[in-house]
Parts: C-alpha cells; sequence; structure tokens
C-alpha cells in the first residue's frame, strides 16, 4: 500500500491475509491428491464421470440361505427413533463479519409417511418364508453326482384367485425343487414344537429366470383358518416415483431364522448388475441399491417406502472383501406386468418320467455373450429336431430359437427341459421363437403336442 506521497508503506493485515487464502487456493487446486481409503479412489478435483464399476459385479450373491449348519446367536436389538435434523444456512444466518452461523430445524415426517414400528406392524403379515428341498449337482473330479440340498428364501404375498394364494419371490428361490414349504407367520412356527403341520405346501406356478421373478401358489383349503385372519396382500407402490435417498423398509427370511427387519435408504437408482443365471449364462438387469442389510434368505423378500408399500422385491447383495451395505431390489414397476401375467398359470407339478411329454429337438444355448457377438436374441437355438419327433411333426424350423414355452421364459436348453418336465405326453405347448427372415427375427408361435419317450424307443 502506498501513503498520499505514493511511498509504499506495505500491506495491511487484512490484504496479507486476502492474498495468503489466494495463494493457498492456487497451491491447493495444483497440487491436489486424490484420497485413498478402503482401496476406492475418491477424487476432489477434478470431477471425471466414473465408468460403470458395477456393470461387470465384483462378485454378486444371491441371496438364498443353504442350511446346513446350526446357528446360535443372542440379540438385543432396541428401536431408536431420532428426529431428522436438518443444517442448513441463509441470510440471516450470517453475523456481521461474515462468520457462517449454522441453523437447525427438525424435519417434520413427510404426509403419509410411517415409523418404522408402525411398517414392520402393517406389512410382516404379508412376508412369508419359504424352505426349498431341492437337488443340486456337484462337479468332482471323478465326474459329477447330485446331492439332496437345502436352502431358504422369502416371498411376498401378492394376490389371490378362487383356490389359490399367490406369493411372488425370486427364481432363484425356488429353482429346481422337488418340495417347496411356506411359512406364513415364525411366531407360528415356534408354537408348534418342532411339528411340522404349520408348514403349507406351495407349487411354483410360473416364472422368468432372466427377470429372476417367479410367483408360487399355496391351496386357500390347506391354509388354516388363524392363518387367515392373520395374513394379508401386500400394497403395490410405485417405484418410479422413490427418490435417491429416500427411507426404505427390508422384510424377508435372513439366514432362515424367520422374519426380520431391517430399514436403510436408496442409494442408487437404475443400478445395473451382471450376475450368473441359475441355468447357465449371465442376466443383466437394472436394480434398486440399498443400504438396508440383504442378507442369506432375505431373496424374494419385500423392500418397503415409508408408507408401507412394495416397492421392490429383495434380490441380491455385493459380496466382496471391502464392500458394505450395498444389497439389490428388482424394482416392482418393472416387472408388474410380469407378474400379473404369470398369477394367471396354470399351476403344474414336476410330472413323473414315464408320463412325461417328449419334444425331441438337438439345441443349444445362445448366451448373452453369444447374443452381443452376432446379434441373435438369447434362447435356445434349434440345431435339429429329431426324426419323426414331435418338434419335426409341427412348423418348428431349424434356427430357430425358443424363448418361451406358454409365455414363461427359457432362455437355455436347462430350463427348457425344466419347464417340459411338468407337462404330460399328448399336452399341446406353444413354443414362443424367434426366426430370421431376410435379415431380421420375427415373432412366431409354434404349436407342439407333445409325445412320450417311450414310443420314441428312448431308454428311461
Amino acid at each position: 500500500m502506498f501513503d498520499e506521497n505514493g511511498k509504499y508503506i506495505g500491506e495491511t493485515q487484512e490484504n496479507e491475509i486476502e492474498i495468503i487464502e489466494e495463494q493457498a487456493e492456487e497451491a491447493a487446486d495444483e497440487k491436489a491428491e486424490p484420497l485413498f481409503t478402503n482401496d476406492f479412489v475418491i477424487e476432489e478435483k477434478p470431477k471425471r464421470k466414473r465408468n460403470g464399476f458395477f456393470k461387470k459385479a465384483v462378485s454378486v450373491a444371491v441371496c438364498a440361505c443353504v442350511a446346513g449348519a446350526a446357528f446360535s446367536v443372542a440379540m438385543n436389538v432396541t428401536d431408536k427413533f431420532v428426529d431428522n435434523i436438518k443444517i442448513g444456512t441463509t441470510q440471516d444466518a450470517l453475523s456481521e463479519n461474515n462468520e457462517i452461523k449454522l441453523s437447525y430445524s427438525a424435519m417434520t415426517t413427510a404426509e403419509g409417511e410411517l415409523s418404522i414400528e408402525k411398517i414392520a406392524e402393517a406389512c410382516l403379515p404379508s412376508v412369508v418364508s419359504i424352505t426349498n428341498k431341492g437337488v443340486s449337482e456337484i462337479m468332482t473330479f471323478f465326474g459329477n453326482y447330485q446331492t439332496e440340498s437345502i436352502s431358504s428364501g422369502s416371498g411376498i404375498i401378492i394376490g389371490e384367485n378362487d383356490s389359490e394364494l399367490l406369493i411372488v419371490t425370486n427364481y432363484h428361490v425356488v429353482a429346481d425343487s422337488k418340495e417347496l414349504t411356506v411359512v406364513f407367520s415364525h411366531e407360528e412356527a415356534e408354537t408348534k414344537d418342532g411339528e411340522e403341520s404349520y408348514m403349507n405346501i406351495a407349487k411354483v406356478k410360473g416364472y422368468d429366470a432372466d427377470k429372476d421373478i417367479a410367483v408360487i401358489a399355496v391351496n386357500l383349503d390347506e391354509i388354516s383358518s388363524e392363518t387367515k385372519s392373520k395374513i394379508k396382500i401386500a400394497t403395490i407402490g410405485d417405484s418410479k416415483e422413490i427418490k435417491l435417498g429416500g427411507g426404505v423398509v427390508a422384510i424377508g427370511n435372513a439366514l432362515g431364522y424367520g422374519q426380520s427387519v431391517t430399514h436403510g435408504i436408496i442409494s442408487a437408482i437404475d443400478r445395473e448388475v451382471t450376475m450368473d443365471g441359475i441355468k447357465g449364462g449371465e442376466i443383466t438387469n437394472k436394480y434398486l441399491q440399498t443400504d438396508a442389510a440383504i442378507n442369506s434368505g432375505n431373496s424374494g423378500g419385500a423392500l418397503l417406502n415409508m408408507k408401507g408399500e412394495l416397492i421392490g422385491i429383495n434380490s441380491a447383495k455385493i459380496a466382496a472383501s471391502g464392500v458394505e451395505g450395498m444389497g439389490y431390489a428388482i424394482p416392482i414397476t418393472d416387472v408388474q406386468e410380469l407378474i400379473g401375467e404369470l398369477m394367471t398359470l396354470k399351476t403344474r407339478d414336476v410330472v413323473p418320467e414315464d408320463k412325461r411329454g417328449y419334444l425331441g429337438i438337438y439345441g443349444t444355448d445362445v448366451t448373452s455373450q453369444v447374443s452381443q457377438m452376432y446379434s441373435m436374441p438369447q434362447g435356445v437355438f434349434v440345431q435339429e429336431a429329431i426324426k419323426d419327433s414331435p418338434a419335426e411333426k409341427s412348423d418348428l424350423a431349424q434356427g430357430d430359437i425358443i424363448t418361451k414355452i406358454d409365455n414363461v421364459s427359457v432362455t437355455t436348453m436347462a430350463a427348457l427341459q425344466d419347464r417340459l418336465s411338468r407337462y404330460e405326453a399328448g399336452e399341446s405347448v406353444v413354443l414362443s421363437v424367434k426366426r430370421i427372415e431376410g435379415r431380421k427375427y420375427v415373432d412366431v408361435d409354434v404349436t407342439v403336442v407333445l409325445g412320450s419317450k417311450k414310443d420314441a424307443g428312448i431308454e428311461e
């Protein structure tokens, strides 16, 4: 600074502070270093768009719990409800020397929202525990062999018809089942002293393996009047309305212990995740991501908004070291139409081998990788129809790609064989196929009357 005669007399303390602050900010901009925490890089400057970290899942674990081990856990859980605090600044909150004062004001509960306790009370009767007794194939150096498996999952009561109570769940919860049982109330199970009379037999009504959705049914006549008075159909919400950071509640059969409740927020919307399909290949879907705890056995359970409305079906969690609080749910609005279609299908049991229907094709899987490489639809590629088989006698053609049987998605040979195992010889099925015409695939429906393996000379 200069005096009135032009003589330099130095900077004032205030100007010195301003100069130092400007120099410090410039130096910080030039030398900013990324911060490292838990092997993830957090870059403050410059901000860059990240490139799809989760498009290929680190390791995605579906949450069906193999119940071979016994667990003994003692827990004391206390629900604490604390008012949310909003921290904000306004012009009125600035003092004369421009020091910021924080103003705190309690956020009021949004209209129609409920406490976690009220949501649990209202929605627990809509969630069931599912046990799948099935067969798993074990691959060893000496060959493959099958062993009995028991797994646990969850389901949501979604509706009923004249004779059945309908429950939606994940396909991977009920896949390869020989027997499905449903428990409507864990407390009821505890009062039965080890008896299994409280368990209801369920049957697979329909499924879509690619969407990981299934609908199962329990006969209404087999449900006790006491249980009917306690259970209720879930209220469907709109997953499109959920906001980032919105509160959610997850209910499911965690670790196979019975119903449990967790709470969190929506931490990402439309998160694309790729995982291995139950019947082979990979499937890619978009999910709601939440930090509400989703554990083994929670698959097929309910993700609810703070009004107690169903907005998602809990499906998977990230299982990798250093990753925590990343669970995924299928948005209900994305699959609501599909669920409606599955609910109308005929409930089918697995048919004994000697009565089972026979199609008669040689086929191969069009996996997601093959689909992308050759621009082909995913499904079962018909290499050849076996001579004199039902397939050859139908309009099915070599090169057709089978995608559905009676409107149930089948994208692998294993899935096609599994679905055919529920039809008897002599029954008609409608195969949805993609057929190449010119330079594009068109949709064609082919009706086939299934034959028997015995008539085809195939040994059982």
